[in-house]
Formats: structure tokens, C-alpha cells, sequence
């Protein structure tokens, strides 16, 4: 509704009529400028259904004790979860942006990628989920950056979080040149380690703590070290723009889930790993020993604070490693307003968007 929708001929400057006309467009025109209107305008209610993806790791424990708990399920209600399992990044932000997904937990590096491949439209961050938990592990002979000239080193895939990380603490050592990096799915670098093709392997858990108790790995470097305090983003919640916007409450359900499977893993972790290794067993057909699973957990911190401060050097760190040639824009990338409403709800702090949120 505008001014300009009125004819001139009806505005008489005397008439009370039109000052209450012009009262009212006025209105109208302040609602129209409200970041409420255009929601409301787009929100369609409930979805029929969440397609939601997924990683087989120790760094989607929320993840995965959300579905195995039924924490999601319970509070989408009528709307029916659909969950799909992935390997890495670069395969769910594909799905993601076909449209076959409508949200996915998923490494901070695919999650810029999403967005900056769609010029900033398709995707929203809306959640972190897990901080920490990646390490750099090598045969024990490595003990220095420098013993690792000539070595093959193994990330998940090209392009995924490790695999930018990786290329950015390699280019920082002068080593970009002088080792080879190839791409395997994790339980293949296991057994590649274990033969001795590889030499060394950056890994999200369980993974590493598995070279490092299964094939006789050492850690050469914790990721975490790199970061300040710690703490950076390992997974993230994403979710399409349009199902944001035509399925608001849905949203806000699947993040009132998350926040609760979290809780869960914090208050009780024993509890949250006897999950998590159930959900392994049934997606990959092997539990992790409790030693594995233990070390694993040691390794993250289960949190809905996607840590949205250091998403503009993730996105430099991107040209560092040869993957972008520019650092992609993560201006505008976070809507951390359905999360924030969940956990003032909830009577928890909100997070920050670090000014993600505007562009």
C-alpha cells in the first residue's frame, strides 16, 4: 500500500477525510518498511516436510542425538522430518542448492561456499552446532611442519573445512608446493594410513581420534590451537532462504530441537555418546570403541553459538589456500533471529551475529 495508489483528484488539502487517508497510508507504508511485513507476507505455516542433512561424525553429535533422541521429530510436530545422510560439504551444499535440502548441518567452509556461490540468496546461517574438534595426525616419524616435505596428505574432500584449513596452515609454512594433498572419504584414510599410502590426514572426529587409536597416529597439530580462545566453527546449521522465509515457524521448531539436543549433550555426556555410537552403528554398521568415542568427545564443545565473529577470516582463509581467488562476502550470510527468540524463550543468553546479520 502507497500514495501513489490514490488518485489526485480525491486529495482535497481541507478534507478530514483525506487527513485520515494520509494517516493511514502513512501506516501502511511504516509496516511495508518493517523487516516483520515481507515474512508475513511469504510465511505459508508449517512445511509438509524438513529435509534435513547430516554428517556420521563425532562433530554432528547434536546432530545426531536430535534425531536419535527424537528431539526434532517431536517438535516439528505435523511436520515430517526428513533426514539425509552425508559424507562431506561440498555434497550437501550441492543437494542445498538443487533445492533437494532445505537444511543441513555442515562445515563452516561449504557453508560460506553456499552462500557465496548463490551471490549471498540461497542460504542463511541460523545456528552453530559444534566448536573444535579437528587435528592434523601423522605417522610418528613426523615430528616438525618441515618432515612433511614429500608426504601425501589426506583431507575429506576438496574444498571442505579441513581441506581449506589444511591448504591455509600449508601455505603459512611454505609447504604448499613441496607435499601432495589428495582427497579420500574418511574410512578410506583409515585403512590408507593403516597400509602406509598416506602419511598424514587433517580429520574432523571420530576420525582422527581413530588414526591416532586404531593405526598408531600422533597429533601434530590440534586446530584448535589456531584459533583465539579455541574456538571456532567446525558445524553449522544452514538453511535455504526461501524455506526460511515461507516456513519461519518450522525453523524455529528445528532450532528449539537443536538447542535441546544440545543441552542434552552437555548435561550428559556418558548419555549423548551411548547416542551418538548407536547412531554410528546404524549409519556406518561399526560403533566406535569407547576409547575412541571418549577421546572424541574430549575434542568439541556442543554449542549454538556458530562463533559468527570468525566467519570473515574463514572466508579469507578460502584465498589463502588457493581455493577462491577473492575471499567471498559473508555480509548478510546470518539470520540468527529465529535462534535468538528460541533461547530468550528459553530463558538462555542470545548469540551474537558479529554483524553477519546485515549487509
Amino acid at each position: 500500500m502507497s500514495i501513489t495508489s490514490f488518485r489526485p483528484a480525491r486529495v482535497l488539502a481541507a478534507s478530514a477525510a483525506v487527513l485520515s487517508l494520509i494517516a493511514a497510508v502513512a501506516g501502511c507504508s511504516r509496516a511495508d518498511e518493517g523487516q516483520a511485513a515481507p515474512a508475513a507476507a511469504s510465511d505459508k505455516g508449517p512445511a509438509t516436510e524438513l529435509r534435513l542433512g547430516y554428517f556420521p561424525n563425532v562433530t554432528h553429535a547434536a546432530a545426531l542425538v536430535g534425531l536419535g533422541k527424537g528431539l526434532f521429530t517431536k517438535e516439528l510436530g505435523s511436520t515430517k522430518l526428513v533426514p539425509t545422510k552425508f559424507n562431506a560439504g561440498p555434497e550437501a551444499v550441492g543437494a542445498l542448492l538443487g533445492g533437494s535440502l532445505d537444511a543441513s548441518f555442515i562445515g563452516s567452509g561449504p557453508a560460506i561456499n553456499a552462500y557465496a556461490k548463490s551471490n549471498g540468496e540461497a542460504v542463511r546461517l541460523i545456528a552453530g552446532t559444534t566448536s573444535g574438534g579437528a587435528q592434523l595426525v601423522v605417522k610418528p616419524t613426523i615430528t616438525k611442519p618441515e618432515d612433511l616435505v614429500g608426504k601425501t596428505i589426506v583431507t575429506p574432500q576438496l574444498g571442505n573445512t579441513q581441506d581449506v584449513s589444511l591448504k591455509k596452515w600449508l601455505a603459512e609454512k611454505d609447504l604448499t608446493t613441496k607435499v601432495k594433498v589428495t582427497n579420500l572419504e574418511n574410512a578410506q584414510t583409515l585403512d590408507a594410513f593403516k597400509k602406509g599410502d598416506v602419511d598424514a590426514a587433517w580429520l574432523p572426529e571420530p576420525w582422527s581420534s581413530r588414526l591416532v587409536l586404531d593405526a598408531g597416529a600422533k597429533v601434530l597439530l590440534d586446530e584448535a590451537s589456531l584459533w583465539p580462545d579455541g574456538k571456532f566453527p567446525t558445524t553449522v546449521l544452514i538453511v535455504r532462504t526461501q524455506f526460511l522465509q515461507e516456513h519461519p515457524e518450522s525453523v524455529k521448531q528445528l532450532l528449539t530441537g537443536l538447542v535441546a539436543a544440545i543441552d542434552f549433550t552437555n548435561s550428559d555426556k556418558t548419555a549423548a555418546k551411548t547416542e551418538v555410537n548407536k547412531q554410528l552403528l546404524d549409519l556406518t554398521g561399526k560403533a566406535l570403541k569407547p576409547a575412541v568415542i571418549d577421546r572424541a568427545f574430549g575434542n568439541i564443545t556442543a554449542t549454538v553459538d556458530p562463533i559468527a565473529a570468525q566467519f570473515p577470516q574463514l572466508a579469507k582463509d578460502q584465498v589463502t589456500a588457493g581455493i577462491a581467488k577473492t575471499a567471498p562476502s559473508v555480509s548478510g550470510f546470518a539470520d540468527l533471529g529465529p535462534l535468538n527468540d528460541v533461547l530468550t524463550k528459553a530463558g538462555k543468553p542470545a548469540v551474537d551475529a558479529a554483524g553477519l546479520d546485515t549487509k
